[in-house]
Protein backbone atom coordinates (compact mmCIF):
# COMPACT_ATOMS: atom_id res chain seq x y z
CA UNK A 1 0.00 0.00 0.00
CA UNK A 2 2.93 2.34 0.69
CA UNK A 3 4.18 2.16 -2.90
CA UNK A 4 0.72 2.67 -4.35
CA UNK A 5 0.23 5.76 -2.18
CA UNK A 6 3.64 7.10 -3.17
CA UNK A 7 2.99 6.61 -6.89
CA UNK A 8 -0.45 8.25 -6.54
CA UNK A 9 1.13 11.19 -4.66
CA UNK A 10 3.71 11.72 -7.40
CA UNK A 11 1.14 11.37 -10.19
CA UNK A 12 -1.11 13.92 -8.48
CA UNK A 13 1.59 16.40 -7.46
CA UNK A 14 3.57 16.41 -10.69
CA UNK A 15 1.04 18.12 -12.99
CA UNK A 16 0.19 20.70 -10.34
CA UNK A 17 3.88 21.46 -9.77
CA UNK A 18 4.78 21.59 -13.46
CA UNK A 19 1.86 23.76 -14.58
CA UNK A 20 2.00 26.12 -11.60
CA UNK A 21 5.74 26.63 -12.12
CA UNK A 22 5.17 27.12 -15.84
CA UNK A 23 2.63 29.83 -15.05
CA UNK A 24 5.33 31.82 -13.23
CA UNK A 25 8.48 30.80 -15.16
CA UNK A 26 7.13 30.27 -18.72
CA UNK A 27 9.36 27.31 -19.65
CA UNK A 28 6.70 25.64 -21.85
CA UNK A 29 4.64 27.23 -24.63
CA UNK A 30 1.04 28.04 -23.77
CA UNK A 31 -1.49 25.66 -25.31
CA UNK A 32 -4.06 27.17 -27.65
CA UNK A 33 -6.91 28.80 -25.78
CA UNK A 34 -10.59 28.11 -26.11
CA UNK A 35 -12.44 29.46 -29.16
CA UNK A 36 -12.94 33.23 -29.09
CA UNK A 37 -16.29 34.26 -27.62
CA UNK A 38 -17.02 30.87 -26.05
CA UNK A 39 -18.04 30.59 -22.40
CA UNK A 40 -14.67 28.99 -21.66
CA UNK A 41 -12.81 31.93 -23.24
CA UNK A 42 -14.85 34.50 -21.30
CA UNK A 43 -14.36 32.58 -18.05
CA UNK A 44 -10.62 32.13 -18.63
CA UNK A 45 -10.25 35.81 -19.52
CA UNK A 46 -11.95 36.79 -16.26
CA UNK A 47 -9.64 34.50 -14.28
CA UNK A 48 -6.57 36.12 -15.85
CA UNK A 49 -7.81 39.70 -15.61
CA UNK A 50 -8.88 39.46 -11.97
CA UNK A 51 -5.65 37.91 -10.68
CA UNK A 52 -7.65 34.95 -9.39
CA UNK A 53 -5.62 32.52 -11.50
CA UNK A 54 -2.38 33.69 -9.87
CA UNK A 55 -3.80 32.85 -6.44
CA UNK A 56 -4.90 29.43 -7.67
CA UNK A 57 -1.44 28.76 -9.13
CA UNK A 58 0.18 29.61 -5.79
CA UNK A 59 -2.18 27.16 -4.08
CA UNK A 60 -1.39 24.51 -6.72
CA UNK A 61 2.32 24.97 -6.06
CA UNK A 62 1.96 24.76 -2.27
CA UNK A 63 -0.44 21.80 -2.41
CA UNK A 64 1.73 19.99 -4.95
CA UNK A 65 4.83 20.48 -2.79
CA UNK A 66 3.02 19.18 0.31
CA UNK A 67 1.69 16.09 -1.47
CA UNK A 68 4.99 15.35 -3.25
CA UNK A 69 7.07 15.77 -0.10
CA UNK A 70 5.03 13.27 1.89
CA UNK A 71 4.73 15.77 4.73
CA UNK A 72 1.33 17.25 5.52
CA UNK A 73 -0.22 15.22 2.70
CA UNK A 74 -3.77 15.63 4.10
CA UNK A 75 -3.32 19.43 4.07
CA UNK A 76 -2.04 19.23 0.50
CA UNK A 77 -5.12 17.20 -0.44
CA UNK A 78 -7.40 19.76 1.21
CA UNK A 79 -5.77 22.38 -1.05
CA UNK A 80 -5.62 20.34 -4.28
CA UNK A 81 -8.92 18.42 -4.24
CA UNK A 82 -11.15 21.48 -4.78
CA UNK A 83 -8.84 22.69 -7.54
CA UNK A 84 -9.02 19.28 -9.24
CA UNK A 85 -12.83 19.28 -9.02
CA UNK A 86 -12.93 22.79 -10.50
CA UNK A 87 -10.67 21.68 -13.35
CA UNK A 88 -13.04 18.78 -14.04
CA UNK A 89 -16.12 21.02 -13.88
CA UNK A 90 -14.50 23.55 -16.23
CA UNK A 91 -13.81 20.75 -18.70
CA UNK A 92 -17.32 19.33 -18.49
CA UNK A 93 -19.41 22.51 -18.33
CA UNK A 94 -17.30 25.00 -20.31
CA UNK A 95 -15.37 22.86 -22.79
CA UNK A 96 -17.93 20.08 -23.14
CA UNK A 97 -15.64 17.11 -22.64
CA UNK A 98 -13.68 15.59 -19.79
CA UNK A 99 -9.91 15.79 -19.87
CA UNK A 100 -7.10 15.72 -17.30
CA UNK A 101 -9.55 16.64 -14.55
CA UNK A 102 -10.80 13.05 -14.45
CA UNK A 103 -7.51 11.43 -13.40
CA UNK A 104 -6.78 14.33 -11.03
CA UNK A 105 -10.09 13.83 -9.22
CA UNK A 106 -9.58 10.05 -9.17
CA UNK A 107 -6.09 10.45 -7.69
CA UNK A 108 -7.37 12.93 -5.08
CA UNK A 109 -10.18 10.56 -4.14
CA UNK A 110 -7.80 7.60 -3.89
CA UNK A 111 -5.38 9.54 -1.70
CA UNK A 112 -8.17 10.86 0.51
CA UNK A 113 -9.17 7.21 0.98
CA UNK A 114 -5.58 6.23 1.84
CA UNK A 115 -5.39 9.08 4.38
CA UNK A 116 -9.01 8.63 5.52
CA UNK A 117 -8.06 8.40 9.20
CA UNK A 118 -6.92 12.03 8.98
CA UNK A 119 -10.26 13.09 7.50
CA UNK A 120 -12.49 11.09 9.87
CA UNK A 121 -13.16 14.07 12.22
CA UNK A 122 -14.66 16.01 9.30
CA UNK A 123 -17.56 13.56 9.27
CA UNK A 124 -18.27 13.58 13.02
CA UNK A 125 -21.93 14.30 13.73
CA UNK A 126 -21.18 15.83 17.13
CA UNK A 127 -17.54 16.99 16.96
CA UNK A 128 -15.67 17.60 20.18
CA UNK A 129 -14.16 21.01 20.75
CA UNK A 130 -10.56 21.23 21.86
Amino acid sequence: MFWIAMVARVLLALPFLVFSLNYFLHFMPNPPGPPEGSAAAVFTGALYASGYLTAVKVLELVGGLLVASGRLVPLGLVILAPIAVNILFFEIFMVGQAGPGVPLVILCTALIWVYRSHFRPLFAIKPQIG
